[in-house]
């Protein structure tokens, strides 16, 4: 009769649970995540008797009372509105600035990145001055230079600087064309819808044509090929224009009509663009000498230009180095919003400071501020990293 050896047997005989490593480590995780929980309620207890004991409560009900307090800029608001709205306004003021920051960021980023890599001497000299000068000079520093010193010592309103397109410069600000929909608007707009359309169709179509031969098609330049050409061509359709353009004009003491942007907006959108933009061009540059310098070579030898070069065989490769840096960049300009308090730009985090300073409510304004830029942050992360892995896609 076979018998099994002390090896086989040990071999089978099962583990304790209390001794599984797997086990272990799950019970490890439960027991810190209810360590954080109890220490977060002890935490959470403590302010809330603080609170209690000095009359103020822990409730957000304070927000349905009126704010009373006017705010210079941003969407309609009235001084009888409750202290939500007055926060709302912050908020769209703070996104205002903050989406346009990092649109002409990137670009003025992007061109003096390449600019610093230039073998022409001057534009070389010119974007390292810019660059070294703005990098190592402190924002707030800025923002007061931009106000006090340039956009505030410009002519008055009857005085001001005509650019052409009836753009008019002066100290209150800057008075721009803007578009407005006309009665064809409407009809335009469906045709815009059937132009979106038509080029995700395009584009489903594309991609399977990709996978199914393996060779690049060039979606992204198909699809907006195609939707420009739609919505011109619908544009012709429609009778009348869709937008009409209203210009400002001098009105009394100020602009009336087209967009007017106040000297704070302008001033903390040129600190936020100068200052964010000398950081991307430093992460554009180091992007573009990781590309190996064959590739360059290579890209010469079948003839592209230089244009060609940087378009079609550096910034493809680059953006795999760029993009992760990029995202901290934009998370930063975003932050840094929070200095338009120093020249009055009615912020997100100045608005916030009057409704604590008018209701004595610090903890929940502080945490409407912070979970305010916490989902300004994840979006704008979640954003970047759908992009940076597109681009990982795109790169292999």
């Amino acid at each position: 009769m076979a018998h099994k050896s002390p090896v086989s047997t040990m071999s089978h005989r099962a583990v304790p649970f209390w001794r599984d490593v797997r086990v272990i480590r799950i019970l490890s995780q439960i027991a810190f995540a209810i360590l954080v929980a109890v220490v977060a309620g002890l935490l959470y207890s403590n302010m809330k008797r603080g609170l209690e004991t000095r009359g103020l409560g822990g409730s957000f009900d304070f927000l349905r009372l009126e704010a009373g307090f006017q705010i210079g800029e941003g969407i309609t608001y009235d001084p009888s509105d409750s202290y939500a709205r007055a926060f709302l306004v912050g908020v769209v003021n703070t996104l205002r600035v903050t989406i346009v920051g990092i649109a002409l960021a990137t670009i003025l980023g992007v061109v003096m990145g390449v600019a610093r890599l230039s073998t022409n001497w001057l534009v070389n000299k010119i974007a390292t001055v810019y660059v070294e000068l703005t990098r190592n000079t402190p924002l707030l520093v800025q923002l007061f230079v931009w106000y006090f010193a340039i956009i505030l010592k410009l002519p008055r309103v009857r005085e001001s600087i005509a650019l052409p397109g009836s753009i008019f410069i002066s100290n209150r600000g800057a008075a721009l064309p803007w578009p407005v929909p006309t009665a064809s608007f409407r009809p335009w707009l469906y045709g815009l819808i059937g132009a979106m359309t038509v080029a995700v169709a395009l584009w489903i179509v594309r991609t399977r044509g990709e996978r199914r031969t393996g060779r690049p098609a060039f979606n992204m330049l198909w699809i907006g090929a195609a939707f420009v050409a739609l919505a011109i061509l619908d544009w012709f359709v429609v009778p009348g224009a869709p937008l009409g353009l209203d210009k400002p004009s001098l009105q009394g003491w100020n602009y009336q009509g087209g967009l007017t942007l106040t000297p704070e907006f302008v001033a903390m959108l040129l600190g936020l663009v100068m200052y964010t933009g000398a950081f991307i061009a430093e992460v554009v540059r180091a992007g573009i000498q990781a590309v190996p310098r064959g590739q360059i070579e290579a890209a010469r030898a079948v003839g592209l230009n230089e244009t060609q070069t940087l378009r079609l065989v550096i910034f493809p490769q680059a953006l795999r180095v760029i993009v992760p840096p990029l995202t901290s960049q934009y998370l930063n300009l975003a932050k840094n919003s929070s200095l338009a308090i120093a020249i009055g730009f009615p912020d997100l985090f100045n608005v916030a400071g009057t409704i604590f300073n008018q209701t004595g409510r610090a903890v929940q304004v502080i945490v409407m501020i912070m979970v305010s830029y916490l989902i300004m942050s994840l979006f704008t992360s979640l954003l970047m990293n759908l992009y940076n892995r597109r681009v990982q896609l795109v790169e292999r």
